[in-house]
Parts: C-alpha cells; structure tokens; sequence
C-alpha cells in the first residue's frame, strides 16, 4: 500500500491529508492563517500517529506550490522538503491555482477561473476548460471592468476562490457564476497521486515556491 502524504499551506486555511492508495484516509485542517508554521507540523506528526505511521513509511510528500501567501508557501514547501530528505522520498508538486480548478470542476459547464487575493484589486489567476485544460496560464491581473469581458461575451466562467469576492465590483454578466467551493488537501492529493504514479518528481534541492511576482515589503520607519 502507497502512502502520500499531501500539504497546502497557500492560502486562508491550511489542510493536510494522507492518502493510502487511491483513498483518503484522514484529512486535518487549520483556518488560522497567521498559526499555519505552528500547526503544521504537529498536525503532521498527530496525522501519522493517527494512522499508525512513521515518516519513514511515506512513498511521497506532496505539496501547493503555489501562487498564493508568500509565507504559506515557504511553510509548506520547507516542511515537505524536509519530510523527504529525512525519509529519502520523492517530492511532488502542484500549481494551487489547478488545485483549485479540480475543487469546481463539477460545478462547470464551460470554463473555470481560479482567483487568489493579492490585495487590493489585484489576484493571481489562470483559466481553464471544463477538463482542465489550461487556456491561460497562471499570471497576477488587477481586476478591472474589462478583464473577462471578451471572453464572457463568448463563454460562461465558473469563478472560485478568495478572489472571486472581489468580481461584485468589476464584473457584470449573466455568464459569470462564482463557487463557494474552498479547494484543500484532498484536490491536492487526486493531482499528486496522478503525478505520483506516472514518477514526475520534482527535485528536492532546487525547487522553489511559485510566486508569480517578487516579493516586497515596506520598510517601517
């Protein structure tokens, strides 16, 4: 039996999940998001004694790559990192903007747009087909009146994330619906597992966060 274990710390609420085979056999969640360094790992640790389990016995350690919190990002991926150099097991990644398309692809009819805030009108986005088939790739948009115009005027989008909130202002069309649905571990892990046995690994030295643009802060004075 192939244990995997799947980590997503992008976003608003952390989750884990570890997957025996083709099922899920436990699933923690964190909506604290200023607490996901100090939940993660206990939440691991409590997750495999759980089920009975060791790092050790891991096949693969999964992890969102992003975009999304530039923090949550690093927390994740150093904690998956670190779970397989100690284990020597392969690492697996995923875009969390494709995570977040498999979330609501039952709900789509025609295309979907995951949207991740970025602050102020600002989201990381990515289209999608109802098969997730990328049609635009991931990129940072400010959002503005015309943003999907041209392609609502021929489709409908089935928006989904944190950032659709911000589409009551920019966006009016009778082709625009939004989903509810919050993406975890558990869409992470149908992408790994997917991965995982087709072998794509990413290596475990030079693998980065996908940020989509640099970081910056402002210097407090």
């Amino acid at each position: 039996m192939n244990y995997l274990l799947h980590i997503d710390t992008s976003g608003d609420t952390a989750s884990i999940c570890l997957t025996a085979d083709n099922d899920v056999v436990g699933l923690r969640m964190n909506e604290s998001r200023n607490d996901h360094a100090s939940w993660l790992h206990p939440a691991i640790q409590a997750l495999l004694t759980e089920n009975r389990l060791t790092g050790v016995q891991l096949q693969a350690v999964s992890v969102s790559i992003g975009p999304g919190s530039y923090t949550g990002l690093r927390i994740g991926l150093s904690a998956a990192k670190g779970l397989c150099f100690a284990a020597g097991i392969p690492l697996i990644t995923a875009d969390t903007l494709t995570m977040m398309a498999l979330a609501a692809q039952a709900e789509a009819t025609d295309l979907i747009c995951p949207l991740i805030d970025a602050r102020r009108m600002e989201v990381f986005t990515a289209l999608y087909d109802k098969h997730l088939q990328v049609i635009t790739p991931p990129q940072a948009m400010i959002l503005e009146d015309t943003s999907f115009l041209a392609v609502l005027n021929e489709h409908s989008i089935l928006f989904c994330g944190n950032g659709s909130k911000k589409l009551h202002s920019s966006i009016f069309s009778a082709n625009a619906m939004v989903s509810v649905i919050t993406a975890s571990a558990v869409h992470l892990a149908t992408l790994a597992l997917l991965k995982y046995n087709k072998k794509e690994f990413a290596d475990l030295a030079y693998t980065e966060p996908l940020y989509i643009k640099e970081f910056y802060s402002v210097i407090r004075k």
